[in-house]
């Protein structure tokens, strides 16, 4: 930098006044807190289980909304970014780190807070069932429930604007099953494709490929984001679980794929 620019430099900087600005009232990071909750079925059956897609909410003690149910979230503080955010509030939600956090959008509607100007960065998690229900169970001073999308989205009066939020998040999930390998996080690490195709249709209900195993097995070998199990002696690892005819197990790969990977 030139003696000229530093000299701008020094006179833009004595000029700025902070307090010409309108700073907002709060920037708060929502979440959307997904899990795949397994449905009651006979203890005798060896089907596939079934999963409903579920969302955590929190019911809201004072103004506003009170008595509405509303996404867990908390207002960000100056020592840490919107992620941080988002990472401790989820930690502090569920009592677990390390859960899948991916980043939203932000949510700037005017009036979308009764309290003031608040500008919400909302993001989406993938949480296992057991650490929400969990959670659920726990928390005396505070209602928290466990609905399934659908539930929340046509029964429930919610907070804010926070059905727009889950409604934006229930579609980014979707979209995500069908794209990426989001669907490991609602998977053993050892899986059939069976049970995979599971997971991607409780999430997508509209997914129904007759072609599924082909298809998906042929992107494996073109692709490689699945790879079969096999034990230390290089025998393939089978499992009869769900079935009585054992079915080839397999893992996901690191690969990342740029295409959708299923149809």
């Amino acid at each position: 930098m030139s003696m000229e620019q530093e000299k701008e430099q020094d006179q833009g900087q004595q000029r700025y006044d902070a307090k010409k600005y309108r700073t907002p009232d709060g920037i708060p990071a929502d979440i959307v807190m997904f899990t795949l909750a397994k449905q009651e079925r006979k203890a005798s059956t060896k089907s596939l289980p079934r999963f409903d897609l579920k969302v955590m909410l929190i019911r809201r003690r004072s103004w506003p909304f009170a008595g509405a149910w509303a996404l867990p979230g908390g207002f960000s503080q100056e020592d840490e970014s919107l992620y941080e955010t988002a990472r401790r509030e989820l930690k502090e939600e569920t009592g677990v780190d390390g859960h899948h956090l991916e980043y939203l959008g932000v949510y700037s509607k005017p009036g979308r807070d009764p309290r003031g100007w608040i500008i919400s960065h909302a993001f989406f998690a993938l949480v296992e069932e057991w650490v929400l229900e969990k959670r659920q169970s726990a928390d005396d001073a505070q209602e928290v429930g466990l609905f399934t999308v659908k539930e929340a989205l046509d029964d429930l009066q919610l907070a804010f604007d926070h059905r727009e939020i889950l409604e934006d998040a229930y579609k980014r999930i979707q979209q995500q099953m069908l794209h990426t390998t989001i669907a490991k996080q609602f998977l053993p690490p050892h899986f059939t494709l069976g049970e995979l195709y599971q997971v991607i249709q409780t999430v997508v209900p509209d997914f129904a490929e007759l072609n599924f195993i082909r298809k998906i097995t042929s992107t494996r070998s073109r692709q490689g984001i699945l790879e079969e199990v096999h034990d230390e002696k290089g025998v393939p690892m089978l499992s009869n679980q769900y079935s009585q005819r054992p079915a080839q197990l397999y893992r996901f790969t690191d690969y990342t794929p740029r295409l959708s990977i299923y149809t």
